[in-house]
């Protein structure tokens, strides 16, 4: 698999990293619905054979199951076997499962401390502010003081470098000023294009890593959602609950997008995930993408992404105006 160098930093990574939000579940306000993790470590496995070198996680993520899953998984592994491993803070949660949103010095401390157990590391090697604000859209406090904390852990050797996810330009600016940001993490994905203007461009220049996540904005573009696949969801996976993306109007507009996507696969002899994946690596500011999996099988779905080529007719149906649904 190919490889590129996260920003500024030694850190070489994969084009397609494995992101681990559904290994937590669904016993929390976000999860994916049931999981098992006996599979979740098979993928792990999985997406290493195939080359990826590299996962993302978050305490988060099932309150705190998907950080022992990567941590059980790579325990099984001789050092020079292991992915590098990125993780997050800033969100954490009561004892009733609540989630609360925490950029002061003491409680991410107390994170990084936990999220090391739980992975069994004595160094992460990407450690990100999860949200700059949550809810999202809510005032923006704290994000200095966090900043400046993760600083510190740096220069300690708790992790190797820092990184920030779901970050405007304004709030990245207030922190370049107190460290070099080796990273943003934002969504990006045929129908959600609204970084391209603005966000993309502005971290090229600047040469800050962009590992974007949801490429297939939540299965969306996996070829296989369908409008009976929806309603037949669990309960407690968050996109039946939650997601707009999922309800119309806004669904209309995704399906026909997918459905873009699963010609110009079958045109190509490859998978709508691959193409999907692949759309997004096609943007020079693009690190590396986080693809999402639950089973190994879906990592076989996507490893093609790596070397697939779009022709400017295939690129300019994905993204036709009235199929793309881009915001």
């Amino acid at each position: 698999m190919k490889t590129r160098r996260l920003g500024t930093t030694e850190l070489v990574i994969s084009r397609i990293g494995l992101g681990s939000w559904a290994f937590g579940g669904g016993d929390w306000d976000f999860g994916w619905g049931p999981s098992s993790d006996e599979a979740s470590v098979e993928t792990i496995r999985r997406a290493l054979s195939l080359g990826v070198n590299w996962i993302d996680t978050a305490p988060i993520y099932g309150l705190g199951r998907a950080e022992e899953v990567v941590g059980r998984a790579i325990r099984e592994l001789l050092q020079s076997e292991r992915p590098l491993v990125f993780t997050k803070c800033g969100l954490v949660w009561t004892e009733g499962g609540k989630l609360r949103h925490r950029l002061q010095r003491d409680s991410i401390r107390g994170e990084v401390e936990a999220s090391l157990g739980r992975l069994g590391l004595d160094t992460i090697d990407l450690y990100q502010i999860h949200w700059p604000t949550f809810p999202p859209g809510s005032p923006a406090e704290h994000i200095e003081e966090g900043w400046e904390t993760l600083v510190r852990l740096r220069d300690e050797g708790k992790v190797r470098y820092i990184g920030v996810s779901n970050f405007d330009i304004p709030q990245l600016e207030r922190l370049l000023p107190r460290g070099s940001v080796a990273s943003l993490q934002p969504p990006y994905s045929l129908v959600h294009r609204g970084l391209e203007s603005d966000m993309l461009p502005y971290c090229l220049e600047r040469e800050i890593g962009v590992l974007t996540y949801s490429p297939l904005a939540s299965g969306l573009l996996s070829g296989r959602m369908t409008r009976e696949r929806i309603e037949a969801l669990p309960e407690n996976d968050w996109r039946k609950s939650k997601s707009l993306d999922f309800r119309d109007p806004a669904l209309t507009r995704h399906l026909e997008t997918a459905r873009r996507v699963v010609d110009v696969a079958e045109a190509l002899g490859s998978s709508a995930p691959a193409v999907a994946i692949g759309w997004v690596l096609r943007h020079a500011a693009v690190t590396g993408v986080i693809a999402g999996a639950r089973t190994s099988g879906q990592i076989d779905a996507i490893v093609d992404a790596d070397d697939l080529r779009l022709s400017d007719a295939q690129v300019s149906a994905l993204t036709a105006e009235n199929g793309s649904g881009a915001s």
